[in-house]
């Protein structure tokens, strides 16, 4: 059996891991401007402004891409709960400023999207405010977790926001839609490339926890959720659409991550990783 090691030695000891990471990060992030994927010449007055209210035949983008970018935009909305859910255990060090560059990251996507729907108009800006409001008044909250299960769900999550986004630019009748979603997802990816770093190195550090905290979360996943104007809800109308669909996860979200920290072929594992290997047998390709 191997030691459990405390979150806080596990700060400490992944710490260079982080530092190294975020510098990598940085270096493969392209500079890029949210108003540049914005079509500012489209833009008009509402009737507050002395000009005209939206209307429904103002909206050119098909409901695909609409529910895609509406449901994105009110995921990224969320960011006051996310960071905070993430900054908790992340608050020394490399880890926070880490914290920092992936916050200011998710914001931009907020900002790109929002201001891109008002502009076109896709979207009625009235009921898009209401769901804004009761989303982040519902605000969003983990169960207590263990910060290798932290660091496990968070490739997940970002793994799965990529291929809703991916999937987006590619059912989308829209270029400029297709090119938003295509940057969002190259955002997404380089995120989960982080994190799923970490996970790499706390595999080679303490192989049996963090396998069963993998183990832990793949059980628990489950992607953010918004409940929409009509009542639907984002998981139901998203897969609906081709969107993203839970059923895929096992192969486009765990499968490639789980290869990546090579969980079926790892020889360093002791009775408690061995029981967590086989909690994801189902998942061997």
């Amino acid at each position: 059996m191997h030691n459990v090691l405390a979150d806080r030695d596990l700060l400490d000891s992944l710490a260079a891991e982080v530092e190294n990471n975020l510098t990598r990060h940085i270096d493969a992030s392209p500079e890029w401007q949210p108003h540049d994927y914005v079509p500012w010449s489209d833009g008009r007055n509402f009737q507050a402004m002395g000009g005209t209210d939206w209307d429904p035949a103002q909206s050119e983008l098909s409901e695909v891409a609409k529910t895609a970018l509406t449901v994105s935009v009110l995921i990224a909305d969320n960011l006051p709960s996310y960071h905070r859910e993430l900054g908790k255990y992340l608050r020394t060090g490399p880890w926070w400023r880490w914290v920092g560059r992936w916050t200011a990251e998710e914001n931009r996507h907020e900002i790109l999207i929002r201001n891109f729907l008002m502009v076109t108009r896709a979207v009625d800006p009235i009921a898009l405010e209401r769901m804004r409001m009761a989303a982040m008044t519902a605000s969003f909250n983990r169960p207590g977790m263990h910060l290798l299960e932290v660091l496990a769900v968070a490739a997940f999550e970002e793994a799965a926001a990529a291929v809703r986004h991916r999937n987006t630019a590619r059912l989308a009748d829209d270029i400029m839609v297709a090119s938003i979603a295509d940057r969002l997802a190259a955002d997404d990816e380089l995120q989960a490339v982080f994190f799923a770093n970490l996970i790499s190195a706390a595999l080679d550090l303490a192989p049996d926890q963090t396998l069963r905290a993998i183990a832990n979360r793949v059980a628990d996943f489950q992607v953010p959720v918004i409940e929409l104007s009509d009542g639907r809800s984002s998981d139901e109308v998203l897969a609906a659409a081709g969107i993203y669909d839970r059923a895929q996860e096992p192969e486009l979200v765990f499968g490639p991550l789980l290869e990546q920290w090579k969980v079926f072929t790892r020889t360093d594992l002791g009775e408690d990783g061995e029981k967590a290997r086989a909690e994801l047998a189902h998942l061997r390709p």
